[in-house]
Formats: structure tokens, sequence, C-alpha cells
């Protein structure tokens, strides 16, 4: 292997040559694309891609800069992130250039590699394992990447956990079950007024109960939703007991709870322009979205209602379940960097609690 051959692989044996602009080393996972253009730095922080590989479908990537300030988390957490090009220049979104903050914080990072052909790849056979190496040769890179654990049935979502902490001073009581949140959300939810409890997945119903919630928040997370299998759970028990409101796993989790399933899109939904109708006035919204799986929609239960549809694949991207107090949402409305059409939810919601105690 010459110095600097780098490799993007697929399990089915697809090999892309590549140019390493990060930290050296190998990395696995599902192979995954998003096509926002921008918010590349919240994209590599959200804990959502825990288990996956990030292809950036945009040509260009990292032109404004990174800095403090735009992080989800704190950490990186595909374990590699390829794209086309990758600037290296400080902008609007900070003081540090793009390639040096992926360098700096041990990201596996690729650029001069022919996206367009692995988007394309992706979305004709569908998501798959896949790696990158700057170690290997590919052979070996494909006999790794065929060794991995797939994503079906692996339950990311108490590795993505943030630890348990208080957020904001005054209003309702929510209590946030952290899947994998982003630091977006819990701003989005104490700017719309309430006092945030979040407490990591593994919580039982009986402890968030205990709490003395106005409500409960379901948050966004990795892995596959029907493996999450403590957290619906803990959503069954607190159903009827306490308004809860989900999005993205949460959303998930909280349809596994009422009786519904999920199924595993092809190349899933990861972008900034997903439009979504809702159902009561027949509204569309544009959205953000990063997810792998969907709720499948083969006969609703008794008193749950499909509340906003996808106007891509006619996914089911909201539920409700009033007489219980519950809703869910698959997108992420606090949608940073943007765009900003589903940000009234966290004031939905905040409101309907009320007062607090």
């Amino acid at each position: 292997m010459s110095p600097g051959e780098t490799w993007v692989v697929l399990e089915d044996g697809l090999v892309l040559p590549a140019r390493s602009v990060g930290a050296p080393g190998t990395a696995l996972g599902e192979m995954v694309f998003t096509t926002g253009m921008s918010g590349y730095q919240e994209a590599v922080t959200d804990p959502s891609y825990l288990g996956q590989i990030l292809c950036f479908a945009a040509p260009m990537i990292g032109n404004y800069g990174a800095g403090p300030g735009l992080d989800e988390s704190t950490r990186a957490w595909p374990g590699a992130v390829i794209m086309r090009r990758a600037g290296d220049a400080a902008g609007v979104g900070g003081p540090t250039g793009w390639r040096t903050w992926l360098s700096e914080r041990g990201v596996v990072a690729v650029e001069d590699c022919d996206t367009r052909r692995l988007v394309r790849h992706l979305r004709d056979r569908g998501a798959m394992r896949g790696g990158v190496t700057t170690e290997m040769l590919p052979d070996e890179l494909l006999a790794m990447v065929r060794a991995h654990p797939v994503l079906d049935g692996r339950d990311l979502a108490s590795q993505a956990a943030g630890p348990a902490r208080m957020l904001g001073t005054e209003g309702p009581r929510v209590v946030a079950i952290d899947c994998g949140m982003k630091e977006s959300i819990a701003r989005g939810l104490v700017g719309a007024g309430c006092r945030l409890d979040v407490v990591p997945a593994g919580v039982t119903a009986a402890e968030v109960l205990a709490r003395d919630p106005d409500g409960v928040f379901l948050s966004n997370g990795p892995g596959d939703p029907a493996a999450v299998t403590t957290v619906i759970e803990t959503v069954r028990g607190l159903l009827g007991e306490v308004p809860v409101f989900g999005i993205c796993l949460g959303h998930q989790m909280l349809s596994q709870a009422l009786g519904l399933s999920t199924r595993k899109l092809a190349f899933g939904h990861r972008g900034a322009n997903h439009p979504v109708r809702r159902s009561d006035d027949g509204r569309v919204e544009i959205t953000v979205q990063n997810h792998g799986y969907a709720v499948v929609d083969d006969g609703l239960p008794d008193g749950v209602e499909v509340t906003r549809t996808s106007l891509f694949d006619g996914s089911v991207e909201g539920i409700a379940a009033p007489e219980l107090r519950a809703w869910s949402v698959q997108y992420h409305p606090e949608a940073s960097p943007g765009p900003r059409d589903a940000r009234y939810m966290f004031s939905e919601f905040v409101s309907s609690l009320g007062g607090g105690r």
C-alpha cells in the first residue's frame, strides 16, 4: 500500500479511492448519506450517527469554518466522514478550518471520493455496511466490513445518552429521556419556557414519575428503535399518566409503545429539505430529518391517528393519541441551523402543560 492511499469500501464489493483529510485510521459502520449543504459540524456531533459512516452528498463541505457554539454534543459520532471536497478556512461558522477541526477530534475523514457514485449506489441498493481506511488494502477492509454487525437489532441509545442534568429555572417541569439528545433540542425546550430534567435512557417509568413531571419528552438517538426495549417499556408505563412528546427515535419508540411497528428504510431520510404534510390543515412544512427507520401504518390501534405524512415517500411523519395526551413527529423541530418551519412545536408542547408546579 502506497503512503497516503485511502479507501472507501462497501460490503457488496464497491471500492472507491479517496484522500485522507482527517485523522488516520480505520472505521466501520453502516454507510449513510445526508443531502444537507450546511450544518456539517452539527451533523458530525449528532449522537444519532453512532454506528454509522456519514457521506455528505453536497460537493463542497466546510466552506464557512467551524468553531464553538455549533456542537450538538461533546464529541464526533460517525465512525468516518466522506466528502467530495472539504474546505479548511475560517468563516462565519468559526475560526477553525473544517479539515483541521476533524483532525483535532480524531475523526477519520476523506475527500476526493466519488460521492456522487457512492450516493447513487446507496440509493439504488440501500444502506449497507462499509468502511474507510488509511491503513490497509481494500481486500483486508472488505473482510472486516463483512464481519461487522449490522445495525438492525442493536440498541445504541444508552451509549449515546449524556449525563443527567437540569436546565432552565422556571415553567413546567419536563423530564427528557435522553437517547442521544442534541444540545439544540435542549435549548429549544428550555427556550420555550420549561424546566428540563434530563435523564439517560434506561430510566424506569416509576423513576420518571417520581420526579413529578408536568410532561415527558422522548429524544432522538441512534440504532434500531424496535431494539430499545427498555425505553419502550418505560413509555408504556407513562402513557395516560403524563403528557408525552417524542421526536425522531422518540417518535418511533412512542409508536412501538402504542402498538405500531417500525421498518428499515432503503436508504433513510437525512437532509434539510424534507416536505411533510399536516393532516389537519394540509399545510406543508420543510423539515430536517435524520433517521433510517420509519413507523408502519398497517392498521392503527384504537385512539391513534396519523397527523403528518412525508411527501417524498408517504411514510408516517407524525402520530397522536389524544386521549393519552401523547404525540410525536419523525423530524427535528429545532432544525439547527434550519429551516425553522417546525420550531413552534416546542412552544406548543410546553404551553399545553400549563404553568407547572
